[in-house]
């Protein structure tokens, strides 16, 4: 496939690549992201011609925006699009033991709270904007309020301030970002959604998406990013020790899972990786998949994966042993 087609938003005028640029591991996920290495993925992902880049205060406490922003300034502003989020605000200064627990590491001077009120969208964009150095965001996610069961609040304001800004042309397109299908399957029942950032729910391991939100989002033309496509891990290490699912150490089911697809893989030789990142985009509400990365090398081998050929047989025989359901739409074959 295209890594760099253009695909659409929704009804917007808004156009990302396929192929995108994730912006959490630049916050230090899980180990650290060296500054220069980073800066110099993100360049190396402008000059291959990635042209969306998804970023979110929480990312880092902020670490994540700021590199983007060292990078992308010297870029004219309507070559690209940009994506942030908002529901958590960044706190200077060393965390309490009632702070949020999360998978961003070393950094002891930052922390964020959740606040998914009128003021605390508005905060959260204009410190956004300075840490990004833009005043322009073209996609705005409200970011994980199923953490804490912010589902009202987010509904009843942070998405009518979104609503706001977006008919005064101050952001582009309106989303919702999170770990699950059921809230924003709810999202999108109850208000106009441009787009939402699923993440690792349309994968390899798990189409619960499939169910109710994805053919809702093809009704109502609400596009889908697909973020964790690996899974937190496991599908870019394969079921080894220490390997990683939904943020924590993957359970035995999905160990055993992994390994039976690692199997099917080997057989047909195509590489579990380029599975994972190709496979969301049989479903044709898919417009971009983000993977995030530190180094120019990891993000050069996932470009590579993009576009390795991977035969109808391999996605049946998935299918015939029941490690894919069997309604998911293939990719470049068809739906049956």
């Amino acid at each position: 496939m295209d890594p760099f087609e253009l695909r659409k938003i929704g009804d917007t005028d808004i156009e990302v690549t396929c192929f995108g640029f994730g912006g959490a591991s630049m916050g230090n996920m899980y180990t650290v992201a060296h500054d220069d290495a980073a800066l110099t993925a993100i360049r190396s992902a402008y000059e291959a011609k990635v042209r969306y880049f998804d970023t979110a205060p929480m990312y880092g406490f902020g670490k994540s925006e700021r590199l983007y922003g060292k990078v992308l300034k010297d870029q004219p502003r309507d070559s690209f699009v940009l994506s942030t989020k908002v529901g958590r605000l960044i706190v200077s200064g060393k965390p309490t033991p009632e702070s949020e627990e999360t998978c961003f590491v070393e950094i002891d001077d930052a922390y964020s709270i959740f606040d998914y009120s009128r003021d605390g969208v508005l905060r959260s964009l204009e410190e956004s904007r300075k840490r990004l150095g833009f005043d322009k965001i073209d996609i705005v996610y409200i970011h994980d309020p199923d953490v804490n069961d912010c589902f009202k609040q987010a509904l009843d304001e942070a998405f009518p301030t979104l609503a706001e800004l977006k008919s005064q042309g101050v952001i582009g397109a309106i989303g919702a970002g999170m770990n699950q299908a059921e809230m924003l399957r709810d999202f999108a029942k109850n208000a106009d959604f441009d787009c939402f950032l699923l993440a690792g729910r349309y994968t390899l391991l798990d189409q619960i998406a499939l169910k109710e939100l994805l053919p809702l989002c093809q009704q109502k033309n609400i596009s889908i990013i697909i973020g964790g496509a690996y899974n937190s891990g496991i599908l870019a290490t394969g079921a080894v020790a220490g390997a990683h699912y939904n943020y924590e150490p993957a359970p035995p089911d999905i160990m055993e899972k992994t390994r039976n697809i690692e199997a099917v893989c080997t057989r047909f030789n195509v590489s579990m990786k380029a599975a994972a990142l190709q496979f969301p985009f049989g479903h044709p509400t898919v417009v971009s998949n983000i993977p995030g990365v530190k180094t120019k090398e990891r993000f050069e081998e996932n470009l590579s994966l993009f576009t390795d050929p991977i035969p109808a047989d391999f996605w049946a025989a998935l299918k015939a042993e029941k490690l894919l359901v069997a309604e998911a739409p293939l990719p470049n074959c068809s739906n049956g």
